[in-house]
Formats: C-alpha cells, structure tokens, sequence
C-alpha cells in the first residue's frame, strides 16, 4: 500500500488565485512513496488527506472551492465560511440564512466537530491546557498561554495558543513526551484548525498568535499544515496575520526549504536544543539524518527569501547542553543568521531522567548569550504545574 505525498525537495508554487479558497500552497511536483518509508525518511511522512476512519469528512479538511456543493453559487460559500471561522457555530442547523436543502446537503456531506473537550487544567499563572478527543478516540492536546513579552511577534502578546500537528512523533527526540507512545498519525486540516475554535470557544479568549509547537513534527506533516494554514490566515478565514503565526520543526531541511519559498510571512523557528553535533545527535536523532551544517545552511535560505527573524528554541537540560561551551556557539550560531533564542528550562517528564538546571545556570547561560548581543529570553514558567510539557496529559489519559 502506497500513499502518494509532495517530494520535499518539490518546490511550492503560489496559486495566483484568493477567495473563494484557493491556497497560496500547491505542490509542483509529487512522487509515490510507500507508507514503510516514513521512519525511513522524516521529511516523508504519510500525509492523510481525510479523517483516519470511516466516517463523514470534516468540511475544514477543505478549502471553500473544494467543498462538494454542485450547483451552490459562490456567495454561499462565503456564507458557509462566515459561519465556520467567524460564528464558529457547532452545527450547520445553525447556519440560518442558508436555505433548510443546503444545511440538509451539508450535514449530510461533512462534519463540523472533530474534537471533544476531555480535560482542561489551569496553572497558578493562568496558563491552561486542554485535552482533546479525536473521532478515531485518541488524544492530542494544545496550550494557552498568557500574555508575555514578544518573542514571536511584533508586539506584546495576549494569548498564544500552541497546537499540535500530528498524533504522537516519529521523531523520538530524547527528553520529550510526545514520542513516547510512539507516531500514530497526523491530524488532518480541519483537526488543526478546530483546536483554535475549539480553545476559543471554551475560554472565551480570542487567539491572536499561534504557535505549532505541539504533539508532532509539523514539517513532516507539511501538506495538511499548508492547508490548514491557508484557512487560519486567510480573511475569509480566522484571519490570524503571517508574522503571528510561528511554525516550528526539528530540522527537517528541505521542507525548511520549502517553507521559505511559499510567499506568506510566516514565521519559523528551530527546535535547536543543542549547538554542537555531538551533543544534538544525542538528544535529537534528526540531527544524525540532517546534522548542523544543513540546518543552519537552510536558515540561511530562510533568510535570504524572508524578512522575519527566525527564532532558536532551546529547552536547557542540566548537564546535556546547559554549558558555557554550548552556550558559546549558540552565540556563534545565532549572530550568523540574525537570530532570537527562546531559553526553556526543562519541564520535568513522567519516565524521563532528564532535569533543569539550577537558576544560576540559567542565568549565567543568557549571560554569555547576551554579552555575545544576542537577544533571548527565558520562558517564564507557564504550565509547570499542568503537565504541559509536550504529551504529557495525553500520556497520562491513555495510561488510565
């Protein structure tokens, strides 16, 4: 069995087309790759392209163009548009200046609801995170978080919202909990953009910035993100901007590549998590596939196509990467390319023996970092007391 998905060394060629529907995004070359070749390869993985079982398709799985209404003129479709991204009604009974033949054709054509709310935990700074039930029953989660000083923004943010990408992570990154249960699959369009509404909707906070720095290796689940970010940014969409919009991988260089070509300004940063080969090899297996000098080559790529800064995410694990050494060519690094670094202090994982460092530590290390004028922060600690280390709710709701 075969599932066919975009070469990724395949350019993006922008659609010239806007509303209704068309995506900046469409592949200009694909090749067959069997499903097996996944692990092989982690720029290739499967892509679905619908809901993983049996059931009616979600109606944000696609663009407005795509949707199955023959003979519905184009201004139902901004209607039908309107009520999924602006109202963010639950039921296309809902949809009231639609005609009752049309709410029957489309409940009978697709779903609106791809995820139930299982749990949600706040933190004593107000950070929340909730977890969510999949149609196929099993779990992905995303965290809110409060206002802090812009890192991936151009101004102070309100509420970032991170999201997830896939079910689970192929990519077993050493000192994470996504991967733990190992790659189960990856979320469709309309799963990702239902978190947002789905957040919204239950915190009564509007999202503003996103972050894709969930379950998952959004890069290896490139076509449905594509698709899905051309409905979060669009107007006609949840009309969240470009430049507040921030995808993170591990390093999956061509994809980067890719990325960087697409004409939006969304913004990319870089889950470094070690500045040296031998110590990024040893928590990353990525790096042994796409080692530094590739990545840092396609950050230059990105650079040269795009205005925004790309941001290096750094999660400091005591006595792994926390050194002045490292500390050191993280400067060399970032300097190169212009770069901001977001310093995290490891949250602790349920069967994982890795550790944060002290506060010293920490501070010593933005120290070398600042005296090399490179700008960083040190994430606050927002979720520390919620599990919100990547994975760790779902872990748990699948251990009961």
């Amino acid at each position: 069995m075969e599932s066919r998905i975009p070469h990724p060394d395949a350019p993006l060629t922008p659609d010239p087309h806007g509303y209704p529907g068309h995506s900046p995004f469409r592949d200009a070359a694909s090749e067959p790759i069997p499903v097996s070749a996944a692990a092989e390869h982690p720029a290739r993985s499967r892509q679905v392209s619908g809901d993983p079982v049996s059931q009616t398709p979600l109606i944000h799985d696609l663009l407005p163009q795509d949707w199955n209404l023959p003979g519905q003129k184009t201004f139902r479709r901004k209607q039908i548009a309107e009520w999924i991204f602006k109202q963010k009604v639950d039921s296309f009974d809902k949809m009231l200046n639609l005609p009752e033949s049309l709410r029957t054709e489309l409940s009978t054509r697709y779903s609106l609801n791809p995820l139930t709310l299982i749990r949600q935990q706040g933190s004593r700074d107000t950070t929340r995170k909730f977890l969510f039930r999949t149609r196929d029953q099993d779990f992905i989660e995303c965290v809110l978080i409060p206002a802090s000083p812009s890192l991936y923004g151009d101004r102070s943010d309100r509420f970032t919202l991170c999201i997830s990408s896939q079910v689970g992570c192929a990519f077993a990154c050493k000192f994470c909990a996504s991967g733990l249960d190992g790659w189960k699959r990856n979320l469709t369009p309309g799963e990702i953009i239902s978190q947002i509404i789905a957040v919204e909707k239950c915190s009564g906070d509007a999202v503003r910035n996103l972050v894709f720095m969930g379950m998952g290796e959004p890069f290896a689940n490139y076509k449905n993100l594509t698709t899905a970010l051309t409905s979060i940014n669009a107007p006609w969409g949840l009309n969240i901007g470009a430049r507040h919009i921030t995808v993170s991988t591990s390093g999956l260089v061509p994809v980067i590549r890719q990325y960087a070509d697409q004409p939006s300004q969304f913004r990319l940063a870089i889950s470094l998590h070690g500045a040296s080969d031998e110590v990024r090899s040893r928590i990353m297996p990525v790096n042994k596939r796409y080692p530094l000098h590739e990545l840092l080559e396609a950050c230059r790529y990105f650079n040269s196509r795009k205005k925004q800064k790309i941001t290096f995410e750094y999660i400091l694990i005591r006595g792994i990467n926390d050194t002045p050494e490292q500390a050191r060519l993280l400067v060399k690094h970032a300097s190169t390319l212009n770069a901001k670094i977001n310093l995290i202090p490891y949250n602790t994982v349920d069967g994982l023996d890795w550790q944060r460092p002290d506060d010293d530590t920490i501070r010593s290390f933005q120290q070398i970092l600042e005296s090399g004028g490179i700008f960083s922060t040190v994430r606050l600690e927002k979720g520390h007391d919620i599990d919100a280390a990547c994975g760790q709710l779902r872990l748990k709701e699948i251990k009961v």
